[in-house]
């Protein structure tokens, strides 16, 4: 619960830009999740985020970032955690994640920049990653493999 509650915040603040503990409660309520903002407030301190001006003039937060180092290793470490199945078919690369973890997983997919990859879509709890060919993708499956088993 824990791990999809923070890919969750982490998608949250890249997508919108949260001023407060309470707007955040709000948008993880409003993904159906039953969360107190004493919770939000320890997944803050775990996740390191930071308050930064955004262009509006106002705070919102952001992930520290040591270069978009860190952010990777965050998203890729929310996949290693979330990913429980793959397979593939031809060009297109199937994977499954823990409910309501795809967006993030997929988001960690995206950041790495492999060659091969044309796009991923990611639903609730399934990423379908298209390559671009059957070659690239016994090729990303491989590295989603080792990725999976470090």
């Amino acid at each position: 619960m824990k791990i999809t509650r923070h890919s969750k915040i982490l998608e949250i603040i890249s997508q919108k830009d949260i001023e407060t503990q309470e707007e955040l409660v709000d948008e993880l309520r409003n993904l159906g999740m039953d969360i107190t903002q004493a919770t939000v407030s320890r997944d803050v301190k775990e996740l390191k985020l930071i308050k930064v001006l955004s262009s509006t003039g106002k705070y919102k937060y952001a992930v520290i970032s040591h270069g978009e180092n860190m952010m990777v290793e965050k998203l890729v470490s929310i996949f290693t955690q979330t990913v429980i199945g793959m397979d593939f078919v031809g060009n297109i690369i199937v994977l499954k994640t823990l409910s309501g973890s795809a967006s993030a997983a997929a988001e960690a997919i995206d950041s790495l920049g492999w060659d091969g990859i044309v796009g991923s879509i990611a639903g609730d709890n399934t990423i379908f990653v298209l390559s671009r060919s059957l070659e690239k993708a016994q090729e990303l499956v491989s590295k989603f493999n080792k990725l999976l088993n470090e």
